[in-house]
């Protein structure tokens, strides 16, 4: 079976699918590996790393796609890259299934099989595979460093001969896996930390890592699946904001981690809530690129507005390559090994990580993600 790794092409994209360690580790079982040249530069892997463990280099990207029956990747290619693929063969990737159409419609048209690493279920036996969680925990550590770069004062209580610096207040929206890693990063700086989220059953995970949970009661409008927020009513948004104003008003930083999958990030933090933030102060919307937890925030932009510094990094894991590169390719790899062995795929329709993962079957969309264009 030939597995092939293209560059990728989105823009500000620095990570790679495989690194050479999990190369060599793949060729071990019998598969044979390609990778298109220049594919791990940016993750600071050159291309004799790869070679050096029996990964053949290949200059030629139209080349690479129609030879391989499986393309691992990032993100999804573009529809032109998956126009080139065999019929029969097969994409890894993240895929983001349900706003990502085009890209559903590609692999059906070229009659090939989809999977989507984002939509691997959470649970226990799929933990080594979990890409979403191995890329916001880099997120998360990385958003605190961003925040603290931005911020003109620094995080800890410091006591000297020229006066008291007090702490700086953070206040965490969202205690999933980045705003876990949040937490535990600005913690271990010396910040206060504040966390909110809708989940009460956040609260215990919060607190153990020495962080104040904001409590509001939950109602029956939050809805969750694998341990994502799936659906919030808009009164409880509303309730939220009013609870979380006067923290942010205090607050010296505040991150947004809010997502719900295949909608619009919510809106946590208004115009007018950023108006009354202190002058100096920071935000970090982790949401952005699924339209942002901030009213003002702009995508890939650093903007100042009512005096306040708003960041809106869309990619904040490829801006720790190396690492995420590193782990990301553990997880693609595992998954791989899951799904088939050196000469086929195992093709168990009805076992849970399959079908949970499965968008696109041999050019049929399969998954209720893409229900609309089954």
């Amino acid at each position: 079976m030939i597995l092939v790794v293209p560059t990728e092409l989105k823009t500000r994209e620095n990570r790679v699918a495989l690194t050479p360690d999990v190369v060599k580790e793949l060729i071990s079982k019998g598969f044979q590996v390609k990778v298109e040249t220049g594919a791990g530069e940016k993750s600071y892997l050159l291309d004799s790393e790869y070679t050096a463990v029996g990964a053949e280099m290949v200059t030629d990207r139209n080349a690479l796609f129609s030879q391989a029956d499986v393309v691992l990747q990032v993100n999804a290619p573009d529809p032109a890259d998956i126009k080139k693929m065999k019929p029969g063969g097969i994409l890894i990737s993240f895929m983001y299934a349900a706003v990502s159409q085009d890209v559903v419609k590609a692999c059906m048209d070229a009659g090939i099989t989809a999977f989507s690493v984002d939509a691997i279920p959470r649970i226990s036996r799929a933990q080594k595979m979990d890409a979403l969680s191995s890329q916001s925990n880099l997120a998360g550590y990385k958003t605190v460093l961003l925040a603290a770069n931005a911020l003109g004062k620094i995080f800890p209580l410091l006591m000297t001969a020229a006066g008291t610096v007090k702490p700086a207040r953070i206040v965490i929206m969202g205690a999933g896996v980045a705003g876990l890693q949040a937490i535990a990063t600005a913690k271990r700086l010396g910040a206060i930390v504040e966390v909110s989220d809708i989940r009460p059953e956040t609260k215990e995970q919060v607190e153990s890592l020495g962080a104040k949970f904001i409590e509001l009661k939950g109602d029956d409008s939050i809805k969750t699946e694998g341990g994502y927020v799936k659906e919030v009513s808009s009164d409880f948004l509303k309730k939220q904001q009013e609870l979380i104003t006067k923290h942010v008003s205090e607050a010296d930083i505040v991150i947004t981690t809010a997502l719900i999958p295949g909608k619009k990030a919510p809106m946590l933090l208004t115009a007018e809530m950023v108006k009354g933030m202190k002058t100096g102060s920071v935000i970090v919307d982790m949401a952005v690129e699924q339209g942002g937890n901030c009213e003002l925030s702009e995508l890939n932009k650093t903007v100042t507005k009512e005096g306040v510094i708003i960041i809106g990094e869309s990619n904040l894991p490829s801006l720790l390559p190396l690492n995420a590169s590193q782990l990301y390719a553990k997880n693609i790899s595992t998954f791989l090994l899951h799904l088939a062995d050196k000469d086929k795929f195992h093709w168990d329709l009805e076992e849970e990580i399959t079908k949970g993962s499965l968008i696109v079957h041999e050019g049929k969309a399969v998954h209720p993600s893409v229900s609309s264009i089954i």
